[in-house]
């Protein structure tokens, strides 16, 4: 009857100080410049890659862990350094969540180490579905892939946007549709390697946060890549269209099979925006002295911290628990996955406010940092399924009706 706990183990204490070190001796102090300049910090990248926390060893390893804590624990923690800088070392896992959610074992051996590099030679991913005509309606993706049987080639064309590391990355991981007719049910994944003509960066977008992440347009023009590049293979794309066709049940598609796997990691990192937000406005209450004392003994700011508090562990709660669920291969029968993102990024941009609410005109100007943790937040309500998504996701899990 003891088996249950929330305590983390040794090692996962260790990992977990060895990531907060970093972010606070490395990320945090690089924060305001990187965000200040909008560009992608590769020294701090350089620097992850050094210590091995950008690196496929370190992804492999964290994938191995049964707790499915592991990367939560790295996300929440970098993520509490700064969101922007977390993005730009770890945006290119999404990349590697499309190869291993998407891709054979022959793929997933060629393609994720390739995600990375090496420290002497850093490479970068991304990851693409978004289309200007397309967000939230996946299924309306106008960017197509034809097959040239021939030359056993995939031509690639259209314009994929919001994608982290767009145009920037060594290799893109991209979803298209090869048969508009089936809508979702017709999209296939597809890695275009390093240096392969017709892919070029678009519109690099100017943010309101997490402007360390570089986010851009990427632009197919006639882009061909060879049948290999395929994820998954044509012979499991032609079998799960013709299920399509007959109108019969087919396996996950190929971007929500990403987002499923992801949600908990992207609420990790929002748990880590509002910890640092509550930690900071918590020590500014506590020295911050008003009408001969800290502001803290009034009940105005006290509850406002408790509440803070509160939201921020019940967040982390949730993450924990989608994330174990999802590494032990636990059915998401109530959306959980999607609460776990949804209540987190809600949370951060709550808190966030709040902690701006406590620092008054000090949190309002950009020599503190909590208007930054606010303007970070924001996404998090928004990319890789907006709260709106997020809430249809549970809503038709937990009552198995099609709601729209």
């Amino acid at each position: 009857m003891g088996d249950f706990s929330l305590d983390l183990n040794e090692d996962q204490l260790q990992l977990q100080k060895w990531v907060h070190d970093f972010a606070e001796g490395v990320v945090r102090p690089a924060a305001h410049e990187w965000d200040e300049r909008e560009e992608t910090p590769w020294p701090i990248i350089e620097e992850a890659a050094k210590v091995g926390l950008y690196s496929f060893d370190f992804l492999a390893n964290a994938y191995l862990d049964k707790t499915g804590l592991t990367m939560a624990l790295v996300l929440e923690e970098m993520a509490w350094g700064d969101a922007g800088i977390c993005l730009a070392i770890f945006g290119s896992t999404l990349a590697v969540a499309g190869i291993m959610a998407n891709g054979t074992p022959e793929q997933q051996a060629e393609w994720i180490p390739q995600c990375f590099g090496t420290p002497d030679d850093i490479k970068l991913a991304a990851f693409g579905v978004s289309e200007p005509d397309a967000g939230s309606d996946v299924s309306s993706l106008r960017a197509r892939a034809v097959y040239d049987e021939a030359k056993d080639e995939w031509v690639l064309n259209g314009t994929k946007t919001w994608i982290t590391n767009g145009g920037l990355a060594n290799t893109h991981v991209l979803v298209l549709s090869v048969d508009p007719a089936l809508g979702s049910r017709g999209h296939a994944s597809f890695v275009v390697p390093e240096g392969t003509p017709g892919i070029r960066q678009g519109q690099k977008f100017k943010k309101m946060g997490i402007r360390a992440s570089h986010t851009a347009e990427v632009v197919l023009e006639d882009c061909r890549v060879p049948g290999r590049c395929l994820l998954g293979g044509k012979e499991h794309l032609d079998e799960r269209l013709a299920r399509a066709r007959e109108g019969k049940r087919t396996s996950t598609q190929a971007a929500m099979a990403t987002f499923e796997a992801t949600r908990p990691l992207v609420g990790a990192q929002a748990v880590g925006i509002a910890r640092a937000a509550f930690e900071y406005a918590l020590d500014y209450a506590k020295d911050r002295q008003q009408f001969g004392r800290p502001i803290i003994e009034n009940q105005a700011i006290a509850f406002k911290l408790a509440d803070m508090k509160l939201r921020t562990d019940a967040a982390r709660l949730l993450v924990w628990r989608a994330a174990w669920m999802a590494a032990n291969r636990k059915r998401f029968d109530a959306g959980e996955g999607s609460q776990s993102k949804l209540f987190a990024g809600e949370t951060a941009v709550w808190v966030t406010e709040e902690a701006i609410q406590i620092l008054g005109g000090y949190g309002y100007v950009r020599e503190y940092p909590v208007e930054r943790w606010h303007r970070d937040s924001k996404i998090y309500t928004i990319f890789e399924g907006t709260s709106e998504i997020q809430r249809l996701v549970i809503s038709r899990a937990m009552s198995g009706v099609h709601i729209q």
